[in-house]
């Protein structure tokens, strides 16, 4: 049995500069992938929708050019050279990540599906056979992978997940997509501006449920003029088909429908990859949807064991992931005692325009009873978006009536998220929006309407 000081599970957003951190801190450190080095950011999550969807913003620009004057003739999708692009990008990030740890001398790399034998003991299915290792500290960041329900007849229908969709080699013809979430919504705004027809089937009353009233929306207007089909309180009965044709069954609001198309994706949120890992056979306990359960300093009920990344639970982002690790390091190799109690989580829907999100709502805000304010401006009274085109959307927070501090923003425009971050930092370096209003910004910039959108607050 090979022995080491650290074994990490999985080579994601936090396992790998993990690794590479204890290992340059002089530690023997064993790194476990089943699949792909990078996890699913690189692989198949931020990395290649982020790049698909630019590709889908310049054809969208592209075909839309006469209003700004840039006519275009003859306009066509050539998606052999999305998919290469996209490729090139994934390949690239992944050998670069493999390679970063390729080179620290103190850390050895199987790939092969690890799993519990005892707290300390792992054993690793590889191509070449069976081997165990045995770890002082281990860490798991396995991620989650696409929830796929329990419909009638989904088992015997071909469809596509957030993974397998960026493997087609064409565009779908009608694509239905089941979810309205976050991910639902990027892939269909993409395929449907690549020239897909596309359905949008959520059970909840809104798109995007966690969000705001005005955020759905918004968001809703903004597909509904790309002729993207919104259906909402959609109860999916039953799916049906072959490769050729799919046809969805669903209940709207008490009424049954049928839609038929070429593909259907299923987008109905993430689950833990644990279920292989035997989490039993080392004591570490998990929830009932398979999360597991950690302390704020991201402990597990087993001592020796953390868990890092989507694996347990909370906000699923690449970001939260890597803000993990530097918990973690920190407190076990520079002896701090950092915690994940209280983080100012941001966060961007990557929709065009974006969506972008940073600490309460309002309706969170009204929940708390807090005593607030909501300052608001639409996008169509920024200087930069009437000079630009984009005047889709707005800027809106959330502000403590009393001290004058930032609670939440939820910024939806072109920049969306650029934008929702100059806000973050002054939730971090507890300005208020009084400062804010009186800042000098650079002219024309869309963080210049900041002053203007707080300016709202003194009408």
């Amino acid at each position: 049995m090979q022995k080491f000081d650290v074994i990490v599970l999985g080579a994601g957003q936090a396992g790998i500069p993990l690794a590479k951190k204890f290992a340059k801190a002089g530690k023997k450190v064993a790194i476990i992938e089943k699949r792909e080095i990078g996890g699913t950011c690189i692989n198949d999550g931020c990395s290649p929708t982020k790049t698909m969807v630019a590709s889908a913003r310049v054809a969208y620009l592209t075909k839309n050019g006469a209003k700004w004057g840039a006519l275009s003739d003859n306009f066509r999708i050539d998606y052999q050279t999305v998919l290469n692009r996209k490729n090139e990008i994934v390949e690239s990030f992944r050998n670069g990540a493999t390679k970063g740890l390729e080179k620290e001398k103190n850390i050895t790399i199987f790939m092969g599906l690890g799993y519990f034998e005892t707290a300390n003991q792992i054993k690793i299915d590889l191509k070449t056979g069976t081997i165990d290792v045995y770890g002082d500290l281990i860490f798991i960041n396995t991620g989650c992978s696409p929830r796929i329900p329990n419909i009638d007849g989904l088992d015997k229908t071909p469809y596509l997940t957030s993974t397998t969709i960026m493997e087609l080699q064409e565009v779908p013809e009608h694509l239905i997509i089941i979810g309205g979430g976050y991910i639902a919504l990027e892939f269909g705004q993409m395929m449907g501006r690549f020239g897909a027809k596309v359905n949008i089937l959520e059970k909840s009353d809104t798109l995007l449920p966690h969000e705001d009233d005005d955020v759905c929306i918004a968001i809703t207007d903004i597909f509904k003029s790309e002729n993207i089909e919104i259906h909402t309180s959609s109860e999916v009965l039953s799916v049906s088909g072959d490769n050729k044709s799919k046809i969805v069954k669903a209940k709207i609001n008490g009424k049954e429908h049928q839609f038929t198309g070429s593909h259907i994706l299923v987008a109905t949120g993430r689950e833990p990859q644990t279920k292989q890992l035997k989490l039993s056979f080392a004591g570490v306990k998990t929830d009932d949807r398979g999360y597991i359960e950690v302390n704020d300093n991201l402990q597990t009920s087993t001592k020796n064991i953390y868990a890092l990344g989507d694996v347990k639970g909370g906000p699923a982002f690449t970001h939260i992931a890597y803000n993990d690790y530097l918990v973690v390091t920190d407190n076990l190799l520079k002896e701090k005692n950092h915690t994940t109690k209280n983080r100012i989580v941001p966060y961007c829907m990557f929709t065009d325009p974006q969506l972008g999100r940073v600490g309460i709502t309002e309706d969170e805000a009204k929940k708390k009873k807090l005593n607030y304010k909501v300052a608001k401006l639409e996008m169509k009274y920024v200087a930069r978006a009437l000079e630009t085109g984009e005047t889709k959307g707005y800027m809106k927070a959330v502000v403590d009536a009393d001290t004058k501090q930032i609670l939440g923003a939820s910024i939806i425009g072109e920049q969306g998220g650029e934008i929702m971050s100059v806000l973050q930092m002054a939730m971090l370096g507890k300005i208020t929006y009084e400062q804010i209003r009186n800042n000098i910004f650079a002219h024309p910039l869309f963080s210049e309407s900041l002053n203007n959108l707080f300016m709202s607050l003194d009408e």
